[in-house]
């Protein structure tokens, strides 16, 4: 059994993700992360996530205007990219398991169903029929909310005070959306809904076996294979799964290694990659390598997880080679962007030029002009 390093796990993930490619003409799909989607939330979401990894995107707008696309609501009720022609697979693969995996998924929401004698996956289909009446042509997510929530009976609403008014819950809602065959339109907020075209017939909710998805959509494996060496506590964290679930459907070509004293997963060759110590990246707060559940792992000193993930504003990530040496915030100002870093270690004059080339790429991603970058070591 192979014994890995922090650096040599962090250098696996690298790799897996792609963040060591250079930028060369290639279509935005052609990012392997795609298999568990790229997760678009805040101003440098996914298309940032994609330029990161070679994707030679000139703006968000790019991504938004891509016909092979399509944006979705899928783990965790985030909002991810994958690739429009397999967007029917991703709904069988990202279906809960069981009614014990869907209630762990919809947190609050389920127990009220499960009151009603309604099990959770039963009352997700409920929610989807509802969903593709409602969004009979694009319609704002407030006003998909209020029709849906006249449709539906007690068990599907809860009060909330702020308005004075019964709505549907939230997860139950993003789920469902998919499950109805029903898009978000990218860059629109509040989120517009939409038809998918094309959208096959067939019954509205989730599929009942999702391990008949594709192999490399399986969110369990795809949570390997870009985040492995992983346990199986840590997938169902990232899934917001139930751990019985992944337990159930690990994968059996799972090679087992040894992370700091721990026995973990992962899938492929478990020979250490080379780390790119000459690698300088600027994650967004919510670039995958940034999602795991290992914390510990990734930043081994815990009294800087407070400053990259705060519960609000989350900044984004300074990556060189394997270390993330601190955080960047941007300031635009008119034309001009001005990028604001909080590292924690020193670095060397060259790694502070790459820096500042990585900023101008981000700026120029935003159509804006780099007007510096501030900050001291903290």
């Amino acid at each position: 059994m192979s014994t890995l390093t922090r650096d040599q796990v962090v250098a696996l993930r690298i790799r897996a993700q792609q963040l060591d490619r250079e930028p060369v003409d290639r279509p935005p799909t052609d990012a392997a992360i795609f298999d568990l989607g790229v997760q678009e939330t805040g101003r440098d979401g996914a298309s940032w996530a994609l330029v990161n990894r070679g994707v030679p995107l000139g703006s968000q707008d790019e991504l938004y205007e891509c016909p092979d696309v399509v944006l979705v609501w899928t783990l965790r009720g985030a909002p991810h990219f994958y690739r429009r022609a397999e967007i029917v697979d991703v709904l069988a693969a990202t279906s809960p398991y069981s009614d014990g995996d869907a209630a762990k998924r919809l947190i609050g929401a389920a127990t009220p169903l499960e009151q009603a004698g309604i099990g959770p996956r039963e009352g997700l289909g409920v929610v989807a029929r509802e969903l593709r009446t409602v969004v009979d042509r694009p319609r704002a997510k407030g006003e998909v909310s209020t029709r849906l929530s006249e449709r539906l009976d007690d068990a599907y609403l809860r009060d909330c005070r702020r308005c004075d008014a019964s709505h549907v819950w939230e997860l139950p809602f993003r789920y469902g959306a998919l499950y109805a065959g029903l898009e978000l339109v990218p860059g629109t907020s509040p989120p517009i809904l939409r038809r998918i075209p094309g959208w096959p017939r067939r019954t509205a909710g989730p599929v009942a076996d999702p391990s008949e998805a594709p192999e490399h959509l399986r969110p369990i494996r795809a949570c390997l294979q870009f985040l492995g060496p992983l346990t199986q506590q840590q997938v169902a964290g990232f899934l917001d799964a139930a751990v019985a679930d992944v337990k159930e459907h690990w994968p059996v070509d799972a090679i087992e290694v040894v992370v700091d004293g721990k026995r973990s997963s992962m899938l492929g060759d478990p020979d250490p990659a080379d780390p790119a110590r000459d690698l300088v990246r600027l994650l967004g707060p919510f670039d995958l390598l940034l999602q795991c559940r290992d914390r510990q792992l990734l930043v081994p000193d815990k009294a800087r997880h407070k400053a990259l993930w705060p519960s609000i504003g989350r900044p984004g990530a300074v990556l060189v080679g394997t270390d993330l040496v601190g955080t960047w915030r941007p300031r635009a100002s008119g034309a001009k962007l001005n990028l604001r870093l909080e590292l924690w270690d020193s670095v060397s004059k060259a790694v502070r030029a790459r820096i500042e080339i990585e900023a101008e790429r981000l700026a120029a991603h935003r159509g804006l002009a780099l007007s510096g970058v501030t900050g001291e070591s903290c």
